[in-house]
């Protein structure tokens, strides 16, 4: 999953012409990737080959650092990232996405694995492996039954409340690495303490903090100043080579990333016990969806560049084969990422050869020379997943929220606190149930308000925010802003009374300006049957104005069609109240009947229907 602040993906030039390819068949639905290459051009493979080794250059340290940060040994960040570019080229649509793991599922990766692995390494490896394989599970759920809708739940307030979150528990996790020393904890509260503790015992090693903040002012100052610029690679290049020169890890005690298996991952099938299953189905749910309304808004993004549709279904389908690979090859539970799609599509990559080199690099790195990465210190690597929390961590849209909609800040802000003190998935859960609380409030309690006539102004306009607006004598206009059903419908009864009941006098007339109304349910029908029994007693018509066909429809089949005829119903409002004027002769006149009258055109009766 990529984060949402990060930039989108800019291409160095003009994009790549699309290429052809046969008429679809099974390959496009099932396998686009694999279809592309089959009928690969020449003229992008020496594009193609740049772009994989300028992007295994990023993706061997991001790949480590996101390892680590998701509880499990860096070498597994590699193995990761290998099987999921593979895969990717496969049943990917998108030409030029890249996958891997990821800074924002790290800490949801992390808090779900490392309270069941209880300090085993080995355990971490098994979970982590079957949490991607739930989680692809529920990525191919979502795209072969089409339920990407599902990830509308996680609304922007929440995401940023999330991300936040996520942001701050990952960054108060990294912060003992960075400062050279190991400290424990299982929530926000207590690694924050414990942090607090271990810096007053003294523990800091002042030549590890040196070489993880040098490496994340490194990465911070060029990705501001030089953008364009490999800054992570630049920077833990840079330390590590260092680290080697200084002997770091036996003079001063830096912890190093030190020897790394040779070779490759073997197939295995992660087993892990039935409880421990319960509780890594509801976060691969929720990784799933986090995945796929990040991945969305990336694929838009490349598809609009590289003039190409392309399936936001099969890209779930591409992420669950990516996270099958994944769990089958000790890896975990990976998503696409726009910050390594940018550097690959900076470097010139034209299709997902691109991805096939940069694994292709990786996995030669580890059968040939794995001893290069020996001298990585540890704490560079947490600098590399510090920054990544920086660059997605966005305070400035929380506060934005506070001043713009309270209402959403506090879905954020609840988000924030329950990911943060509660736990990733709780916080979610939290988070999702009051969005849609909130949601079921607004349908069932929308807005109304009483309509006006304002002078000079065309239409009619809304009492309250025009105080200085005319009514017409003993006629009340009613908008209702809502569908009308049987949650709300009893709302829209009582508050038309009350409007009737507020004026000073009976009015003749009640008008439903019913244009946002475009459906009915019985219960609504039979409210309105009722209101319209409770006005007629008083002496009081019921009107409506802007009532749509399949609405009249409804009405008609629910046997009210005697009670709501052609005779009260009127296409607009100005149409209605020039029958109300002409049935009632009331003494009122509207600004244009003046307009007409000083135009000399002879008019001076009620205002014509707009």
């Amino acid at each position: 999953m990529s984060s949402p602040p990060e930039a989108a993906p800019k291409p160095a030039g003009d994009p790549p012409a699309p290429p052809r390819i046969p008429p679809p068949g099974w390959l496009t639905r099932w396998a686009p990737g694999l279809q592309l290459l089959l009928h690969y051009r020449r003229d992008w493979l020496p594009k193609d080959l740049v772009a994989g080794v300028v992007l295994s250059a990023v993706l061997i340290p991001v790949g480590m650092g996101y390892a680590e940060a998701s509880g499990v040994p860096a070498i597994h960040g590699l193995y990761a990232t290998i099987v999921a570019l593979l895969a990717y080229a496969v049943f990917g649509p998108s030409r030029t996405m890249v996958l891997g793991p990821d800074s924002t599922l790290a800490a949801v990766i992390a808090a779900l694995i490392l309270p069941l692995a209880a300090g085993s390494t080995e355990r971490a490896i098994t979970l982590a492996g079957m949490l991607a394989l739930l989680t692809a599970a529920f990525q191919v759920l979502i795209g072969v039954a089409r339920l990407g809708i599902v990830a509308d739940l996680f609304s922007k307030p929440i995401r940023l409340g999330f991300l936040n979150a996520i942001a701050l528990t990952v960054i108060v996790g990294q912060l003992p690495k960075l400062l050279g020393f190991a400290s424990g904890g299982d929530g926000l509260v207590s690694r924050v303490a414990g942090l607090a503790a271990d810096i007053a015992a003294g523990r800091t090693n002042l030549v590890a903090f040196a070489v993880g903040a040098g490496c994340l002012a490194a990465i911070v100052a060029l990705r501001a100043w030089r953008p364009g610029w490999p800054g992570v690679l630049l920077a833990v290049v840079a330390v590590t080579l260092l680290s080697a020169a200084l002997d770091l890890g036996r003079t001063t005690g830096v912890a190093l990333l030190g020897p790394m298996p040779r070779g490759l991952p073997v197939p295995q099938l992660p087993l892990v016990e039935w409880s421990d299953l319960r509780t890594l189905v509801v976060g691969a749910a929720v990784i799933a969806l986090l995945s796929f309304a990040d991945t969305s808004v990336l694929s838009h993004t490349l598809e609009a560049r590289d003039r190409a549709r392309v399936s936001q279904d099969q890209e779930m389908l591409a992420l669950g084969a990516a996270n099958v690979a994944t769990g089958l090859f000790q890896g975990f539970p990976v998503s696409s990422s726009a910050s390594r799609t940018a550097v690959a599509g900076a470097a010139g990559s034209c299709s997902q050869l691109t991805g096939i080199v940069g694994a292709l690099v990786i996995a030669l790195l580890l059968v040939l020379a794995p001893n290069l990465l020996h001298d990585v210190p540890a704490p560079a690597l947490a600098a590399v997943v510090i920054a990544a929390c920086l660059s997605f961590a966005d305070v400035r849209g929380m506060l934005a929220l506070y001043r713009m909609r309270r209402v959403e800040f506090a879905l954020s802000l609840t988000s924030f606190l329950g990911v943060a003190f509660l736990g990733v998935v709780e916080g979610i859960g939290i988070a999702v149930l009051l969005s849609m609380m909130l949601l079921v409030w607004n349908a069932w309690h929308p807005y109304s308000a009483l309509l006006v006539r304002v002078d000079g102004r065309k239409g009619w306009h809304d009492a309250t925010r025009h105080p200085e607006g005319r009514s017409v004598p003993g006629l009340l206009i009613f908008r209702w802003d809502a569908q009308l059903f049987f949650a709300n419908a009893e709302v829209f009864r009582e508050r038309v009374l009350e409007a009737v009941e507020a004026l000073p006098q009976t009015p003749r007339r009640v008008l439903i300006a019913a244009d946002a109304i475009s459906q009915i349910d019985v219960t609504a029908a039979e409210s309105l049957a009722e209101l319209e029994h409770e006005l007629r007693e008083r002496g009081i018509e019921l009107h409506f104005a802007g009532l749509k066909g399949v609405v009249k429809d409804s009405l008609a089949s629910l046997g009210l069609a005697g009670v709501f005829g052609a005779s009260r119903l009127w296409p607009t409002v100005s149409s209605a109240v020039d029958d109300y004027r002409a049935c009632h002769r009331v003494d009122w006149r509207d600004w244009q009947d003046d307009v007409a009258v000083a135009a000399g055109d002879g008019r001076g009766g009620p205002a014509q229907a707009k």
